[in-house]
């Protein structure tokens, strides 16, 4: 953060400062977990619905924390206010207002938003000081907490935004202040709580029209909404994809070993990228970032040499391992209807490369509203029809409802478990070579299932 006394901070977020002196100076960063307190920081206190971080203030402190951002009465060196959550985002508001120089990247889109981060952070750090979120901070905590680490030194910050409601993406481009927007793609992840994929685009579209002259708006064309999203005067528009008329756009793909070749083709010329990321749905985050750092102007060699050595740090996202000769991709992060086809695209892509078994543990999609049925129902067939071998759903009989369990004669074997310890039961049918996908939405914690197969894999190779 900027340098600013406690005072100074307090008149800000109009609140005061408790048990010590106003005059210090602080360029601490804030947390809301005690764990991570180190002297670089201060502890903001929320108070959530089975947590009060008033318990762990003193914690806080104790591990070095500066101060403390509070909302009830407490002996630590602090700042009170009424709502810690309102202070932060004032606090936020104002860092970002003084950091005239540095440029914000805001990036939405139903899916590829995290990996896309993870792509363009790699190569922009190289051209100076960038921040971005270690995981998913793209809600109204998360933006501030994330400009709350930019300083004077900061060149780049690249902000995830995420909405569940209208006027969440307006809200947190108020705070961050975009000069460039990228809109990934509109999908069906969240139409059960929007209710329809043209209310989707409109919330998305939010950023864009926080934009201002001398901005650009980044556009995917993988959608029918994206690339016409209205973009405002004075902003620069570019569209990002595989058609000719793409500014930025991958040709002559290919695929070796489940990972995407292309050319990446910019204003600026033509160079090779051979992505380290399982998928051919990595194609269209590695343009999004591409065309981000070309408007940076960022030589294309430099932007092809960083997206051709990336590796996504973020965890659970098509994380590829290999136990006792088999290999297992953990992709539990998250799901919804365009992530987990692509998912299991993937699966078949590599399994046929490798001569191996494919066996796709899925769980369910949430937030699909009305349309959950006939999706879980579309994402099942598809399995049967891009040739996985074995389909292992757990807890979500809706992948089965066009299926027949066992069913055989070309089709995919389909196994049915009500939950993740059962279906560990088929780890004894695994052999050499196999490959296996692991996904479900985040909350069904497939991650303990991708590391309960480890575990059981690693023992019995002992």
């Amino acid at each position: 953060m900027i340098k600013l006394t406690l005072n100074k901070i307090a008149e800000i977020v109009n609140g005061e400062v408790v048990n010590g002196d106003g005059a210090n100076i602080t360029s601490a960063y804030p947390v809301i977990n005690s764990q991570q307190a180190s002297s670089e920081t201060f502890f903001v206190a929320f108070v959530g619905e089975k947590v009060d971080g008033h318990e762990f203030v003193d914690a806080a402190i104790s591990s070095g924390a500066q101060f403390a951002l509070v909302s009830k009465d407490c002996k630590a060196l602090a700042i009170k206010v009424a709502d810690v959550k309102i202070a932060l985002t004032l606090l936020a508001t104002y860092v970002r207002e003084q950091l005239q120089l540095m440029t914000v990247i805001g990036i939405t889109g139903s899916q590829g938003k995290t990996t896309t981060k993870d792509l363009l952070r790699h190569i922009l750090s190289v051209s100076g000081e960038t921040i971005a979120p270690a995981e998913s901070l793209n809600n109204e905590l998360g933006v501030p907490l994330l400009i709350l680490r930019c300083t004077n030194t900061t060149k780049y910050c690249i902000v995830e935004m995420g909405a569940r409601h209208m006027g969440d993406i307006a809200h947190l481009a108020k705070i961050a202040k975009p000069k460039i927007g990228v809109v990934l793609g509109v999908g069906k992840a969240h139409v059960g709580e929007f209710g329809s994929r043209e209310i989707i685009a409109k919330a998305k579209s939010e950023l864009i029209a926080s934009l201002t002259s001398g901005g650009t708006a980044i556009l995917g064309t993988y959608d029918e909404f994206s690339p016409k999203m209205e973009v405002p005067t004075g902003v620069r528009k570019v569209l990002f994809g595989e058609k000719s008329e793409c500014e930025i756009r991958a040709a002559d793909i290919e695929v070796r070993e489940g990972r995407a070749h292309f050319d990446l083709v910019t204003p600026d010329g033509r160079a090779a990228v051979s992505l380290q990321l399982l998928g051919l749905h990595q194609i269209s985050n590695a343009l999004a970032a591409a065309a981000v750092a070309t408007n940076l102007n960022i030589p294309i060699e430099s932007i092809s040499a960083a997206l051709s050595t990336a590796e996504v740090s973020s965890k659970w996202r098509m994380e590829i391992s290999e136990v006792s000769e088999i290999i297992l991709i953990n992709d539990s992060y998250n799901a919804n209807p365009e992530s987990m086809a692509a998912a299991l695209r993937t699966l078949a892509l590599i399994s046929q490369e490798t001569g191996g078994v494919s066996w796709a543990f899925l769980g369910k999609m949430h937030e699909l509203g009305e349309s959950s049925a006939m999706e879980h129902a579309a994402i099942g067939r598809l399995a049967t029809d891009v040739g996985i071998d074995h389909l292992v759903v757990i807890g979500a009989e809706e992948f089965l409802a066009d299926l027949d369990l066992k069913s055989s004669g070309g089709e995919s074997a389909v196994h049915y478990f009500k939950s993740k310890e059962e279906a560990l039961s088929m780890i004894e049918h695994f052999a050499a070579g196999d490959v296996l996908l692991v996904k479900a939405s985040r909350s069904e914690e497939f991650n303990l299932l991708a590391q309960a197969i480890t575990e059981r894999l690693s023992e019995a190779a002992e």
